[in-house]
């Protein structure tokens, strides 16, 4: 999950909520029908909730190069020569350095090297000797997505 972008969203939906909180408070609460005013906090703090929560989603999605990759790159496979883990991370995974050997249908074999963060329920799929999937830019073969 990339942390830096869940902040900015939450960031700016709560900016949002603050203004939109202002306009409501500086011109409607006064014109609002009597009897009204708790049922418009309800549907402000809803929306607000609404916002948050969608925001969240769309940050937690892949940046659109790798989604991208993902869809449009040359699928290929590698085969995994050495895995060290690094340390945990937040999202109680293990970021842990790949070597591969790379196969792409149509070229050369090559060698590669990766970071990728690791579920602790998955670290037994990514033990050395192991073969997961790839997907290669064509334009720059050093730009790889796993695909396991």
């Amino acid at each position: 999950m990339n942390h830096v972008r869940v902040v900015r969203a939450v960031a700016f939906v709560t900016a949002g909520y603050l203004v939109v909180l202002a306009l409501w408070l500086g011109l409607f609460v006064g014109n609002s029908p009597e009897g009204t005013v708790p049922y418009q906090i309800m549907f402000l703090l809803a929306a607000y909730g609404s916002a948050l929560g969608i925001a969240m989603i769309l940050a937690g999605r892949p940046p659109r190069a790798d989604r991208r990759l993902a869809r449009r790159g040359l699928e290929g496979w590698a085969t995994i020569t050495s895995a060290r883990q690094l340390g945990h991370t937040v999202d109680n995974g293990e970021l842990t350095e790949l070597d591969l050997d790379l196969t792409v249908p149509g070229s050369e074999p090559y060698h590669g090297r990766v970071l990728y963060e690791v579920a602790r329920e998955d670290l037994g799929r990514f033990e050395p000797g192991r073969v997961v999937g790839i997907r290669v830019d064509p334009r720059d073969r050093d730009r790889i997505v796993l695909c396991p």
